[in-house]
């Protein structure tokens, strides 16, 4: 973390603690938190809310933690159940109402109940709209779902095509609605640093295969971390990127 901080802490604005895995298992997060927010960093958290309990929501509003973002992808045991398999939805309404309860008058960090657009959950939208500051969130955020086996549907895929990321041809076969390459936010706004220190193009490169260099092997980040996202590696992917993208596995599935 302090390579981290020393690389890119006088750079950057935000500093997301997520990446493929549930971050409220590292029970030294609030820490990290707290190192961040020193270096005047917004820092956010998105969990799934199955390992926050009261202990873990004070320290998390102790650390300063600016946005807490919890996944909601039901209100009935059998709607959140349907993808958050092996989950407690209750124990995700606890997490909304632990933090509300820690955080007290102060109202930070902010919390956001987050949504993906689902057959399984698909009746509740209205509700949740009416109800989602009931259960302690502040804000209400809708996604749409990434399905990896899509190309023939998904059962979990909603009825209605405006909150689908994927449309159907002629043929009855689904693709993404934005895919391939072209102009990309991701690849001018930030990165992943991951916990071994690569240095990832974008949270979409969840087996890591277009490492940009390793943070951990700079012996002075503040000073090295240019030849990484300036250097050949991440100008070639850039490039490939906005060209087009047509070979770029990663970029297929991307709803950006």
């Amino acid at each position: 973390m302090h390579k981290v901080l020393e690389a890119v802490g006088s750079r950057a604005h935000t500093m997301q603690f997520y990446f493929q895995g549930e971050p409220l298992l590292n029970k030294d997060l609030p820490r990290l938190i707290r190192m961040a927010h020193d270096a005047g960093l917004y820092t956010v958290v998105s969990t799934n809310g199955q390992a926050l309990d009261a202990a873990m929501a004070r320290r998390l509003v102790a650390a300063g933690l600016d946005r807490l973002i919890v996944s909601m992808d039901g209100l009935t045991d059998a709607s959140y159940s349907a993808y958050r398999r092996g989950g407690s939805l209750q124990r995700a309404l606890d997490a909304m109402r632990l933090t509300a309860t820690a955080r007290g008058a102060r109202r930070h960090p902010l919390i956001e109940m987050q949504v993906l657009r689902l057959r399984s959950n698909q009746d509740e939208w209205g509700h949740m709209r009416r109800t989602y500051r009931t259960l302690g969130a502040d804000r209400l955020v809708f996604k749409t779902a990434q399905f990896y086996d899509y190309a023939d549907g998904n059962p979990l895929m909603p009825s209605d095509e405006r909150y689908n990321r994927y449309r159907r041809d002629e043929k009855g076969r689904y693709y993404p609605k934005k895919s391939g390459g072209g102009y990309c936010r991701r690849m001018l706004t930030g990165c992943v640093i991951t916990a071994s220190g690569d240095v990832l193009p974008c949270c979409y490169d969840k087996q890591a295969r277009y490492v940009f260099g390793n943070i951990l092997s700079m012996d002075r980040p503040a000073s090295e971390w240019d030849a990484v996202w300036h250097g050949a590696q991440a100008a070639a992917f850039r490039h490939r990127v906005f060209a087009g993208a047509r070979d770029i596995p990663i970029c297929h599935n991307c709803a950006r």
